[in-house]
C-alpha cells in the first residue's frame, strides 16, 4: 500500500472515532421545535368546558348572528309527508299517435323542450304505415269507384237531356249514386295519402318530446307530453286516513321558501297501503312554481286543526348536536351562547315548532347556528 493511501484511511479512522466519542448535543431551553400545539387565543371564538360558546362581539359580527326572543304560543300540529308534483289533468296533457306510422315534422318543425304550445296547434304529422298488399288493394278499389263514377256521369248526362221522357226519380238516383261514388273515392284517397296530425290537447311548454324526424312509432305511442308550469298539484300520501279528515293547511318548501297548498281532494282507495292526497298550489306562492318540475319528490308539510303549545323558529336555527340529537343556540349573556336539547316538529315549510326545551323571552340564534356549532 502507498504512503498517500495508508494516510488517507488513518485520517477516516481518526474522524470516525471522534464523531462516536462526542455527547449529544440539545438545545437550550426556548430553542426547542416541539410538537406541541400552540396555546389558544383567548381573544378568538372557542368552545368552553361546560360546552358553551365563547364568541366575542367583532367574531359576532363577521358570523353575522342574529338572535329572537322565544315566545311561546299555540300552534298547530304538523306532519311531514313524502310527496311528488304532478300536473294538472285540466291544464297538461300528452300527445300520442293513434297509428302506427313515420312521424313527419310539422310546418314549424318538431317542438323542443320548454317550447310553448297553444291549444290546437299543429305539433307533428304521422304517415299511417301499411303494407304493400293492402295499398295495392285499396288503390284497385279506387280505380275501379273512378270507372264506375265516370259511366255514372255520363248516364247522368244523357238522362238530362231526356229529361222530359225520363221520371225525375230516376235523375235523382243517379244523382244519389253519383255523390255516393264521390264521397267513397274521397275516403279511399284519403287512406292513400293521408297523415294523422298530431295536435297539442292544451296550452303550456313542452315537458317531454320523444320525437325525432323519421322516427317509426307504434299505436299509442308517447310523443310529447304538454304541462302548464302555473297549475301544478302536489301528492301525498298519507298513511292515516283519519288525517284527510283534519287537514287545515299544507306547505312544501322550494329554495328556502314555502308554498302555500290547498286541499283538493282525498281519495277513497288505499295505494301502498297509503292515501293520496292531492293538493294545488295557489295564491303568493305561484311565483315559486317555476322552480318545480312534474315528477320531482319534495316533502310535504301537512298542518292539522289540533294544536300544541311551542315557540316557532326558522328551520336554519335547528342544528344537530354530536349525539345527533336536534339542538338550538340560546344567548346567555353578551358573548357566550350555550347549545339547548330541544323536542321540534314541522310547523310549515320553512319554520319548526319547539315544544321542549326552551323558555318563553330566551333569546335564540336564529341566523348563523351553523357556524356556531362548528367552534371547537
Amino acid at each position: 500500500m502507498s504512503r498517500t493511501a495508508l494516510m488517507s484511511l488513518l485520517a477516516a479512522s481518526l474522524a470516525l472515532s471522534l464523531s462516536l466519542s462526542l455527547p449529544a448535543a440539545w438545545a437550550g431551553p426556548g430553542h426547542d421545535h416541539g410538537d406541541a400545539p400552540p396555546a389558544p387565543s383567548a381573544k378568538g371564538p372557542q368552545r368552553q368546558s361546560d360546552g358553551s360558546v365563547f364568541v366575542p362581539k367583532p367574531a359576532q359580527r363577521q358570523m353575522s348572528l342574529r338572535t329572537q326572543p322565544g315566545e311561546v304560543q299555540a300552534l298547530p300540529r304538523a306532519f311531514t309527508l313524502n310527496g311528488k308534483v304532478l300536473m294538472d289533468p285540466n291544464a297538461g296533457g300528452k300527445v300520442q299517435t293513434m297509428q302506427a306510422g313515420r312521424l313527419e315534422a310539422g310546418p314549424r318543425g318538431l317542438p323542443s323542450l320548454g317550447q310553448s304550445v297553444r291549444k290546437g296547434e299543429l305539433l307533428a304529422y304521422v304517415q299511417p304505415a301499411s303494407d304493400s298488399l293492402e295499398r295495392a288493394a285499396q288503390a284497385a278499389q279506387l280505380a275501379e269507384l273512378r270507372a264506375s263514377h265516370s259511366l255514372a256521369e255520363k248516364r247522368l248526362a244523357r238522362l238530362k237531356e231526356l229529361a222530359d221522357s225520363v221520371p225525375r226519380r230516376e235523375i235523382e238516383a243517379l244523382e244519389s249514386e253519383l255523390a255516393s261514388l264521390s264521397a267513397r273515392m274521397a275516403a279511399v284517397g284519403g287512406g292513400l295519402s293521408g297523415r294523422e296530425a298530431l295536435l297539442a290537447p292544451a296550452s303550456g311548454v313542452i315537458a317531454a318530446a320523444h320525437a325525432v324526424a323519421g322516427q317509426v312509432l307504434d299505436a299509442r305511442e308517447l310523443v310529447f307530453e304538454i304541462v302548464d308550469p302555473t297549475r301544478l298539484q302536489v301528492e301525498a300520501l298519507a298513511f292515516d286516513a283519519a288525517l284527510a279528515a283534519d287537514v287545515a293547511g299544507a306547505h312544501v318548501s322550494v329554495g328556502g321558501s314555502a308554498l302555500p297548498l290547498r286541499l283538493v281532494g282525498a281519495a277513497r282507495a288505499l295505494r301502498e297501503q297509503a292515501l293520496p292526497l292531492r293538493f294545488q298550489v295557489e295564491g303568493p306562492g305561484l311565483a315559486g312554481l317555476e322552480k318545480l318540475a312534474v315528477g320531482q319528490p319534495l316533502p310535504v308539510v301537512v298542518q292539522t286543526r289540533s294544536q300544541v303549545q311551542g315557540v316557532a323558529l326558522p328551520a336554519a336555527a335547528l342544528q344537530k348536536n354530536p349525539a345527533n340529537q336536534p339542538i338550538v343556540w340560546v344567548k346567555h349573556s353578551a358573548e357566550r351562547f350555550e347549545p339547548r336539547v330541544v323536542t321540534v316538529q314541522p310547523l310549515d315549510g320553512a319554520r319548526v315548532a319547539v315544544t321542549q326545551g326552551l323558555a318563553a323571552g330566551e333569546r335564540v340564534v336564529v341566523q348563523g347556528a351553523v357556524l356556531l356549532n362548528q367552534i371547537r
